[in-house]
């Protein structure tokens, strides 16, 4: 999550080195999702023993290519696990072994996000707005232009193949040529988030998080708006207080979508017409999850915090991480898991937030929430390193 101007891009940089201290900026230290966090100003905790309950095991690992200034997401999708790399690089894995399937170059100068996919398609973006698909044996479909980078990973259905570019543009195209169905822009404000926020699909609709807080359901068939809501509003007198995006993926549950923007709040709509449920104020960048009973947030300042489903009410946090850029969290049996900046994956109890399970995975920053997959009797976790580590652990 990077800080820019528009359209004095070259502007933003060198407010980010001003406020960087003119100093380098460490691999270890480095956050590519949110430059301006919290996280670069104040010490990480260090952390302390625990007494674990839960164990994470590994299931297999493979290298996939080092992520550099983005952040790569895996997609899983039925026995196959598609990954991506910044050097360009596109794999298949099966998710049972971690078994290389196949591995192609999808662009030779590299690439910004991914992956999306489905079951009959494979997507990703290029370091020039180029979106490639290729089918499920790394043979490339088809290949088409958006008007500037791509940062969020494409979401794949069955007729359309849906883009957000980095100019808040939203775009749709068909899923077996690549023909431009339609586009969706909106105006941002003046100095917004490097947004790595995905899009949520829904029967009919697409749900996509904007800068200045606002929430939008698009209707797939042609991109009109469907509804309108208002997660958070600007606050403050400077363009820096102002900053209230949400830059995170949405997350639907039955008949709420709920979604939480930085310097703003978390907050739940109805999934038919946007009319606000609840809303607490927390601030975010990572994102959120939700189960039955909870919401869990990572807020920016890396603590994780835990509210009631239907009210918001708090329920509980924990500040033993603090500073440590988490993750989006993942909420799987007893336990909420986040990665976070050194690749360590920390495991909380749902119930109080307290610690119940830790496991190093030596491969650098984990940006994203981890995500949950199916094996026989076991729950697993799959996890992508910005080092271009890819794990799977059961638990």
């Amino acid at each position: 999550m990077m800080l820019r101007l528009r359209p004095r891009l070259g502007f933003a940089c060198a407010l980010l080195v001003a406020l960087a201290g003119c100093s380098t900026i460490s691999e270890s230290s480095f956050n590519p999702i949110n430059w301006f966090s919290a996280s670069s100003t104040n010490k990480p905790v260090e952390l302390t023993a625990i007494k674990p309950t839960l164990t994470f095991t590994r299931l297999w690992s493979a290298s996939v290519g080092n992520a550099g200034a983005y952040v790569f997401t895996p997609a899983v999708v039925g026995d196959t696990v598609y990954a991506a790399g910044a050097d360009g690089s596109l794999s298949a894995f099966d998710v049972l072994n971690g078994k290389q399937r196949w591995r192609v170059r999808a662009d030779r100068n590299g690439l910004s996000a991914g992956v999306g996919a489905s079951a009959d398609l494979v997507v990703v973006a290029t370091l020039k707005g180029e979106i490639v698909a290729v089918d499920t044996k790394g043979r490339e479909r088809w290949r088409t232009q958006v008007s500037s980078t791509v940062l969020a990973p494409p979401l794949v259905g069955d007729r359309e193949v849906l883009v957000r570019s980095d100019d808040n543009r939203v775009f749709a195209f068909n899923a077996v040529d690549g023909k431009r169905l339609w586009v969706y822009q909106r105006t941002a404000p003046p100095l917004v988030l490097r947004n790595i926020g995905g899009m949520l699909a829904a029967p009919g609709q697409v749900y996509v998080g904007f800068p200045g807080g606002k929430l939008v359901a698009l209707g797939l068939n042609n991109g009109s708006v469907r509804w309108e809501a208002t997660v958070a509003l600007s606050k403050g007198t400077t363009e820096l207080e102002r900053i209230a995006d949400i830059s995170s993926t949405p997350v639907v549950s039955g008949r709420e979508v709920c979604a939480v923007a930085y310097q703003g709040r978390a907050a739940c709509f109805e999934s038919s017409n946007g009319q606000p449920i609840w809303g607490r104020d927390v601030s975010s960048a990572a994102g959120l999850a939700l189960d039955e009973r909870f919401m869990f947030v990572s807020d920016d300042k890396s603590a994780v915090v835990a509210l009631a489903r239907g009210t918001g009410a708090s329920l509980w946090k924990q500040e033993k991480l603090l500073y440590r850029q988490v993750s989006g969290p993942l909420s799987v049996g007893r336990a909420v898991v986040v990665g976070d900046y050194e690749g360590i994956l920390h495991a909380l109890s749902r119930e109080d937030g307290s610690f119940i399970g830790r496991q190093a995975t030596g491969g650098g920053a984990i940006m994203t929430a981890p995500q949950l997959f199916s094996i026989p009797d076991k729950d697993a976790v799959l996890v992508q390193t910005q080092k271009g580590d890819l794990l799977a652990y059961t638990l």
